[in-house]
């Protein structure tokens, strides 16, 4: 089991950054791919960006390549989006979410773990 939490979210104009966090505990941190996925209203989860084990291999959806950067650093258990160039189709709530070692895709339904989410909003 790993437990996430999200921090981060907020209110931004457009054009603004913010950066999101997401601290994990439980089994070994660095044994996860991290992926983050946002929820507008109204709209199904979507995949934004994951990042391999070691922090090597990252991969985005096409609306944020470019735009947002993952990182993660397995000595403080921690994952984090920087995004920036922020536009007001990015307004959703951000998850947080852990899949096995050796996954790679996109697909929510192979991350086991989740976060609670955070909001993140941004005006035009």
């Amino acid at each position: 089991q790993v437990q996430l939490v999200e921090s981060g979210g907020g209110l931004v104009q457009a054009g603004g950054s913010l950066r999101l966090s997401c601290a994990a505990s439980g089994r070994t941190f660095s044994s996860y791919t991290m992926g983050w996925f946002r929820q507008a209203p109204g709209k199904e989860r979507e995949f934004v960006s994951r990042i391999r084990w070691s922090g090597g291999s990252t991969y985005y959806a096409d609306s944020v390549k470019g735009r947002f950067t993952i990182s993660r650093d397995n000595v403080k258990n921690t994952v984090y989006l920087q995004m920036n160039s922020l536009k007001p189709e990015d307004t959703a709530v951000y998850y947080c979410a852990a899949a096995h070692i050796y996954y790679s895709g996109t697909d929510f339904n192979q991350y086991a773990y989740w976060g609670q989410g955070t909001q993140v909003t941004v005006s035009s």
